[in-house]
C-alpha cells in the first residue's frame, strides 16, 4: 500500500472494484448484496442481513474481513448470551495480583452477529453501544475498537419463536438493511459443483480470497467518499423521501432524519463506487429500499393485506419528483 495519507476517488474507485471481484472468488452470486456490504463499508456503516440459514452470511464477512486484511469474529446470539460475552469483561488475576482486562469479540474489524435477535434487549443494546461509539467502557475505561469497525448482525426472517425483536430505535442504528435471496439456478449450480469437487465438507472457502486495502487503505476509500459533491437538490430530495414516508397512508413510524443521512452517506458512497466524483439522484434512489426498509413501519392493517415495507418504499420513490441531473 501507499504512504500517501490520502486515496483519490479514482484510486477508491479502483479498490472497491477488486474489492468486490476478491469478495466474489468466494461468494457465488449475490452481487447486488455485495455492493451494498461494500457501499456500507465505504459510507462507515453497520449492516441488517436478513436471510434463512445457509445462503453465505458467514462466508461474506470472512471473505470482506481477508480482503481487507481485518480481523473478524463472529458471535451466535443466544437467550443467554450476556452483554460481558459481546464487550468483555475485568477479571481479578491472582497470579499477578491486578485488575485485567479481558477483551471481547467486538475488538475485532469485521463482527458477525448472528442471529442478533435471539439475545435479550440488555446484550442486545451492549453491541449496539459499541456500534454507535465505537468504543467500549469497562470499569470507567474507554477502549476503541479497531478502525474500520463493521457490524453485520444476521436474523432469520421465518423462524420467530423465542426472539427479542430489535426496538425502531435500534433498527435505527444500522446504515442498511439487505436482504439474501436464494441464488438463482445457474448460481447454485455453479456452488454445487465447487463444493461437491473433491471436498468433504459442505463450506466454502476464503483461500482464493486475497488482500486488496489494509484497514487504513479503507479509512482513506471512507474519506475520499466523504469528499465527494452532494448538490443540494440531492440533498434535498433525500430528506423529501424521508419525510413522505412519516405520511404515507399505513405507516406507523416513518424515517426520521438519520434516514435521510443514510440516503446522503450510501449515495456517496455509490457513486465513488461507480467512477464520479459528485451524488446523482439515481445514487439515491438505488439505495432508498436498503436504507429505508428497516427505519418505517407498517400498520397492522397493511402487514394483514401482505404489504412489505419495499412495496411502500416504491411507490414513494415513484411519488416524489426527482431533482434533473
Amino acid at each position: 500500500m501507499s504512504a500517501n495519507p490520502e486515496t483519490s476517488p479514482e484510486q477508491a474507485t479502483v479498490d472497491a472494484a477488486r474489492l468486490a471481484t476478491e469478495i466474489h472468488r468466494a461468494v457465488i452470486g449475490q452481487q447486488a448484496v455485495v455492493e451494498q456490504i461494500i457501499v456500507a463499508l465505504i459510507a462507515g456503516g453497520h449492516v441488517l442481513l436478513e436471510g434463512v440459514p445457509g445462503l453465505g452470511k458467514t462466508l461474506l464477512a470472512r471473505a470482506l474481513a481477508r480482503a481487507i486484511r481485518g480481523e473478524t469474529a463472529r458471535i451466535q446470539f443466544t437467550p443467554d448470551l450476556m452483554p460481558s460475552d459481546v464487550v468483555g469483561h475485568v477479571f481479578y488475576d491472582m497470579r499477578a495480583g491486578r485488575f485485567e482486562v479481558r477483551r471481547g469479540p467486538v475488538f475485532t474489524h469485521v463482527l458477525l452477529a448472528d442471529e442478533i435477535n435471539r439475545a435479550p434487549a440488555k446484550t442486545q443494546s451492549a453491541l449496539l453501544e459499541v456500534m454507535q461509539e465505537r468504543q467500549v467502557t469497562l470499569e470507567g475505561e474507554s477502549m476503541p475498537v479497531p478502525r474500520p469497525f463493521m457490524t453485520l448482525a444476521t436474523q432469520n426472517p421465518v423462524e420467530q419463536e423465542g426472539t427479542y425483536p430489535l426496538p425502531e430505535a435500534q433498527l435505527d442504528r444500522f446504515l442498511l438493511q439487505v436482504l439474501i435471496e436464494y441464488p438463482d439456478l445457474e448460481d447454485e449450480l455453479r456452488m454445487v459443483r465447487e463444493v461437491s469437487s473433491g471436498r468433504s465438507s459442505d463450506a466454502l472457502d476464503v483461500d482464493a480470497v486475497r488482500p486488496v486495502v489494509d484497514p487504513d487503505g479503507v479509512a482513506r476509500m471512507q474519506q475520499a467518499a466523504a469528499g465527494l459533491h452532494v448538490d443540494p437538490a440531492v440533498s434535498e430530495y433525500a430528506v423529501a423521501l424521508a419525510r413522505q414516508t412519516r405520511s404515507w397512508p399505513g405507516v406507523t413510524l416513518g424515517a426520521g432524519p438519520r434516514g435521510a443521512l443514510a440516503l446522503i452517506r450510501c449515495g456517496r458512497a455509490l457513486a465513488l463506487v461507480q467512477g464520479r466524483d459528485h451524488v446523482l439522484p439515481d445514487d439515491v434512489r438505488a439505495v432508498a429500499l436498503p436504507a429505508l426498509r428497516h427505519r418505517i413501519h407498517l400498520s397492522p392493517d397493511l402487514e394483514i393485506e401482505g404489504q412489505r415495507p419495499d412495496d411502500l418504499l416504491r411507490a414513494v420513490l415513484d411519488a416524489v419528483p426527482a431533482p434533473r441531473a
